[in-house]
């Protein structure tokens, strides 16, 4: 499973960029919330295990996600995520390096389409692992924002944009507003150089430009109006004005400038 090794990659590429972190350093505020890049490891180490026993210990998983779901929003999120995990600093960076290599190459071997159960309906372990990917390449943009580090892409940021894509409706319907009938036209330029194209040319909306700023946007580590996308039509800035590739309550996009590399 391809989309297995797409996680790892992304997952090597964060831990890259907090390798040689150390004291002061974890602690430092990111612009995602203020939390820290404590917070940030605590919450995909927190949910990469999650998502590991939705597969190897069902019923584990569904007493932690009874504790999750007890507290309640945002901040009970995070007495959950700190409550079950205590580690910091290096010792938090080891622990989650050592979980997703062990999971990526389990998760490797594993049938596509086999189903897991998770927060909502149950999914595909697939679509499991990805969202794994689309979170850890998200929160890693804090990181590397707060670091002043520009992330080289790679063409596994296909499997973001198919997520982007795939949520079209879920964007609407979680804000709740009627969900168009076509989806505007993407033509996104890869990290390769290679062309993306989804949906149906007509209709007078189009979204052009890098793929990654198209996954900055669905993924809500960036305002489309910080992007170099051209966006043509109503429905076209209408989706990335509300676009939204994870799951849970709508949440409202980075304002415009607040999401951005320190220098």
């Amino acid at each position: 499973m391809e989309q297995a090794l797409d996680f790892l990659a992304e997952c090597e590429a964060l831990h890259d960029a907090v390798a040689n972190l150390h004291g002061e350093h974890w602690e430092k505020p990111t612009q995602f919330k203020n939390w820290t890049v404590n917070d940030v490891l605590v919450h995909l180490h927190f949910w990469n295990v999650m998502a590991d026993q939705s597969l190897t210990e069902p019923d584990i998983f569904q007493s932690q996600l009874a504790i999750v779901m007890a507290k309640g929003g945002m901040k009970g999120l995070r007495e959950a995520e700190n409550g079950l995990i205590s580690l910091r600093g290096e010792e938090l960076r080891d622990a989650w390096r050592k979980q997703y290599i062990d999971m990526a190459h389990r998760w490797a071997e594993l049938d596509p389409k086999r189903r897991v159960q998770w927060a909502g309906p149950d999914m595909s372990v697939r679509s499991s692992i990805t969202a794994r990917q689309m979170e850890t390449w998200a929160h890693g943009q804090e990181i590397f924002d707060l670091l002043g580090l520009e992330r080289v892409e790679k063409d596994r940021i296909r499997n973001i944009i198919v997520l982007g894509v795939n949520t079209f409706g879920w964007a609407y319907k979680v804000n709740g507003l009627e969900v168009p009938e076509c989806m505007p036209q993407l033509v996104l330029k890869a990290p390769s150089g290679e062309e993306w194209r989804f949906g149906e040319e007509g209709g007078g909306n189009r979204i052009s430009g890098s793929a990654a700023e198209f996954a900055q946007v669905v993924a809500q580590t960036r305002n489309f109006k910080d992007t170099s996308l051209s966006i043509k039509g109503a429905i076209a800035t209408e989706w990335m004005r509300i676009a939204q590739c994870f799951a849970g309550d709508a949440v409202s996009p980075p304002a415009p400038g607040s999401r951005y590399k320190v220098a």
